[in-house]
C-alpha cells in the first residue's frame, strides 16, 4: 500500500491486525490519510457505502494513535432512539427524567482519554449536534438534568453512509458542525470501484474461516474470481465476507470451485431486473409481483398521512377565515353599521358527517393498524417495516411510542 522502505511491514500490521487490504489506488489513498491522521488528535469523519469497512477505519485510527490503551467506545447513533441518544452521550442527573432513577455517566466520560466512534451521524437529531458542536470546540458538556459542567478529553471519529452536504442543504444537519468534521475524511469506496482487490480478500476470509473449521485452504480458481468480479457487490466487503464464510462452512471444503458457488450465489446475491417495461405495452411501471404487497401498504400509508396532512390543513385555513370575518364585522360596526345585526359567524358542518377531530381520529385509527400490520408482518423487523411503509426508521420509532405500540 505504501511506497517507503517500511510498507511491507505497514501492510501486514492493518491486514493481520484490522482486517484492512487491498492494493487499488482508492484503497492505497484511503490508507494513506489513515496512516496520516491516526497518530493526531485530530477529528476524523469516514464515509461510504454500507459494508465498505467504516467501523474497521475507525478501529486503525484509535490503534494506531497515542490514544491506543485508552477506551475506544462504538456508539450507533442510528440505533439509538432519538429520545435518549443524548443520555446515552452526555450522561443523566437523577430525576432528569421519567425512568431515570439514578446518575448514569455517558459514554464521553466513559471514554475520556480515549477515542468515541459516532457511527451514522448522519442520523443524529440537531439538538444533540449543538451539544456534540460544543465538545469538539471545548471539551465541555452537562449531563441531562444538570448544570454542572463536565470537561473531558475525548478523540471523535465519526462516519456515515449519507451525503452530509446535502443534509446541511435541506437542514437536517448543521453546517458548522459539518465543517468541523469534514476537514479530514477519509473516503471508503465501494467494492464495484476496485474489483481488483477480490482475490486477495477472497483469500483473506476463506484463510480465516478455514483455520477456524480446522480445514486447509487450497485457493480459489480463476473462473470463480472471474465470476465473482463481475458481480454488483451491493453489499461491498460485508457481502463478499458473508458469501466466502458461508459457503466455506457449509461445504466443509475450502476448495472453491465454480459448481460450489454456484449453489449459493443466487441466493447470496439475486439478480435484480430494473429494466421498464416496453412503452406500447404499458405506460406506467409496475413493481414486480412479489413487491406488489410492500408497495400498495406503502401507497395505502402515504395516502393516509397526505389526507391527515390536508385536514389539517383545511382546520387552520377555517379557523384564519373566521377571524377574518370577524375582523370585517367589527370594523363595519365601528365604520356607522353598529345596529345592523350581522349574525353570528358559524363553522359550517355538513349533516351528518363527521367533525374534523374525528376524521384525524379515525386516519390516526388506520394508520396505527398499518403500522402493527408491517410490525407484524416482518416479525418485529423496523427496518423493513419503516421500508415498506415508506418511512424512515426514526419516524416509524417515534410513531411507535406515540402509539403504545410495543
Amino acid at each position: 500500500m505504501q511506497t517507503d522502505p517500511d510498507s511491507k511491514h505497514v501492510s501486514e500490521l492493518l491486514e493481520k491486525r484490522y482486517g484492512i487490504i487491498g492494493n487499488s489506488k482508492p484503497m492505497n489513498d484511503a490508507v494513506n490519510l489513515l496512516l496520516q491522521v491516526a497518530p493526531t488528535d485530530l477529528t476524523v469523519l469516514i464515509t461510504g457505502e454500507t459494508g465498505t469497512g467504516k467501523e474497521v477505519f475507525a478501529n486503525a485510527v484509535h490503534g494506531l494513535s497515542l490514544r491506543k490503551n485508552s477506551p475506544f467506545i462504538s456508539v450507533n447513533c442510528g440505533a439509538i432512539p432519538e429520545s435518549l441518544l443524548e443520555s446515552e452521550l452526555f450522561g443523566h442527573e437523577r430525576g432528569a427524567f421519567t425512568g431515570a432513577i439514578g446518575q448514569r455517566k455517558g459514554f464521553f466520560e466513559v471514554a475520556d482519554e480515549g477515542t468515541i466512534f459516532l457511527d451514522e451521524i448522519g442520523e443524529m437529531p440537531i439538538g444533540t449536534q449543538v451539544k456534540l458542536l460544543r465538545v469538539l470546540e471545548s471539551g465541555e458538556f452537562t449531563r441531562l438534568g444538570s448544570t454542572n459542567l463536565k470537561k473531558v478529553d475525548v478523540r471523535i471519529v465519526a462516519a456515515t453512509n449519507r451525503d452530509l452536504a446535502e443534509q446541511v442543504r435541506i437542514g437536517d444537519f448543521r453546517q458548522d458542525l459539518f465543517f468541523r468534521l469534514v476537514n479530514v475524511h477519509i473516503i471508503l469506496p465501494p467494492l464495484r470501484e476496485h474489483i481488483e482487490d477480490i482475490s486477495v480478500l477472497v483469500d483473506y476470509f476463506a484463510k480465516r474461516i478455514a483455520i477456524k473449521l480446522s480445514l486447509d485452504y487450497e485457493g480459489i480458481s480463476r473462473d470463480v474470481m472471474g465470476f465473482l468480479m463481475s458481480l454488483p457487490w451491493n453489499g461491498n466487503v460485508r457481502e463478499l465476507k458473508n458469501l466466502v464464510e458461508t459457503v466455506i462452512t457449509l461445504e466443509k471444503t475450502t476448495s472453491l470451485t465454480p459448481d460450489i458457488f454456484q449453489k449459493y450465489i443466487t441466493r447470496a446475491l439475486p439478480p435484480h431486473d430494473t429494466s421498464s417495461l416496453p412503452v406500447e405495452s404499458s405506460l406506467v411501471h409496475l413493481p414486480p409481483q412479489d413487491e406488489i404487497g410492500n408497495f400498495e401498504l406503502g401507497l395505502i400509508f402515504k395516502t393516509l398521512l397526505e389526507l391527515k396532512n390536508d385536514l389539517s390543513d383545511m382546520k387552520r385555513g377555517m379557523h384564519i377565515m373566521l377571524n377574518d370575518l370577524a375582523e370585517i364585522k367589527s370594523k363595519l360596526r365601528k365604520d356607522g353599521f353598529g345596529n345592523h345585526d350581522f349574525g353570528k359567524v358559524e363553522e359550517v358542518q355538513p349533516e351528518g358527517e363527521n367533525r374534523p377531530e374525528e376524521d384525524l381520529l379515525s386516519l390516526e385509527k388506520m394508520e396505527r393498524k398499518l403500522i402493527e400490520a408491517a410490525i407484524k408482518r416482518f416479525d418485529g423487523n423496523r427496518r423493513l417495516a419503516a421500508e415498506t411503509l415508506g418511512i424512515s426508521e426514526r419516524t416509524l420509532y417515534r410513531k411507535l411510542t406515540d402509539y403504545g405500540i410495543g
